[in-house]
């Protein structure tokens, strides 16, 4: 079946559909992903809700999908759009094919178009809202569907993807320190990686209070990815002043951006966001260059921050944007690319072992 992405400025590109194209249009804003490998975990990763997702790896779906890959219960994402989209699995790993997991969550799947140019076309003019349809769509219709879509600007999209209720991850002994997780969108990876490092985790909502999470009594507080803008995110911010300076907090990407707001600070949307697990981020404390994982559309406005209290710990080289900060008395500090990877390298699992040293000296 042929498909076409129709943007809100009127840019189309037509191919072939897979995935639940016949039965599905996806709508969402149109973002571009540079990661190598790891789509089933960018498919799964609650952070892209609302989002259609351009991988630039040439060929995708060639080492199909498998159950313990997956970051999330299921696909997040609103579309998915690749040049070259394989109908066989070649990895002894896989469990399902990539084309009939994707149908199977009704996402749909645009193939053979010239991803370079949609790129190009989203880096000169920013991103842009679109529909993914079966080609034989009224244009119009689809133009003024593309255009309906709500900005992503001022969209509380955390407490939308947060689980309903609370529960404890498994894998850490009885006696490990407890560490309560703020799900605004949590990767199971980060879940791993708190575990893998002698935590306890106690996953609860978004809108969980402050005064409910300190009676839990927890050892550390964990701020999670999610996607949307965090300015919303007023209960967030309230819940974040209240914890801090009575327990250990550590945030991820939304969770970096919701520490900026509690700290005073300002955020802003990004042109077209980093996607991907290619960035160079310089630690400012050691002067070794990070090469990360990212996943956000929003960053903190380090000019808003009081230098007087807040330390600016790392930044992107390839735009200058604010990518780690720390308080400079209290036990709190946050990152906005992904320390956890899945997908992207991991040599900045450090950040883990440092809030575990944080939760010790507690």
């Amino acid at each position: 079946m042929e498909a076409v992405l129709v943007l809100e400025d009127g840019r189309e590109f037509q191919g072939a559909g897979f995935g639940a194209i016949a039965t599905a249009a996806g709508a969402g804003e149109v973002v571009f992903n540079t990661s190598m490998t790891g789509y089933q975990e960018i498919a799964t990763d609650p952070s892209y809700r609302g989002q259609i997702v351009c991988l630039t790896a040439a060929q995708i779906g060639n080492y199909g999908t498998t159950a313990g890959d997956d970051e999330a219960g299921h696909p997040y994402i609103e579309g998915l759009i690749v040049r070259e989209f394989s109908s066989v699995a070649s990895n002894w790993r896989s469990q399902e094919v990539c084309q009939r997991y994707l149908e199977r969550y009704g996402i749909p799947v645009l193939a053979d178009i010239d991803t370079r140019a949609l790129v190009r076309h989203l880096r000169e003019y920013g991103v842009k809202r679109g529909i993914l349809a079966p080609a034989g769509s009224s244009r119009p219709a689809l133009l003024a569907r593309a255009r309906a879509i709500p900005s992503m600007a001022g969209r509380d999209l955390a407490q939308v993807v947060s689980t309903e209720r609370g529960y404890m991850w498994e894998g850490a002994a009885g006696d490990a320190p407890l560490v309560v997780a703020y799900d605004f969108g949590i990767k199971r990876n980060i879940l791993r990686q708190l575990t893998g490092h002698g935590c306890r985790v106690q996953v609860v909502p978004a809108k969980t209070s402050a005064a409910d999470v300190l009676a839990m009594k927890p050892a550390g507080v964990f701020l999670s990815n999610g996607p949307g803008d965090p300015e919303p995110c007023t209960y967030a911010v309230e819940n974040i002043r209240g914890l801090m300076g009575r327990v250990p907090i550590f945030g991820i990407c939304l969770g970096h951006q919701l520490v900026g707001l509690a700290l005073g600070g300002k955020t802003y949307k990004l042109k077209f966001g980093h996607h991907g697990g290619n960035h160079p981020v310089r630690n400012e404390s050691t002067g070794k260059i990070e090469i990360t994982a990212h996943n956000h559309n929003f960053a903190v406005d380090p000019d808003s921050l009081a230098s007087a209290d807040v330390e600016l710990t790392h930044f992107d080289l390839n735009d200058g944007t604010l990518e780690g900060l720390r308080h400079r008395s209290l036990p709190l500090f946050s990152v906005q690319y992904h320390p956890e990877a899945a997908p992207g390298p991991h040599d900045s699992h450090y950040l883990f072992a440092d809030f575990q040293k944080l939760i010790r000296e507690k």
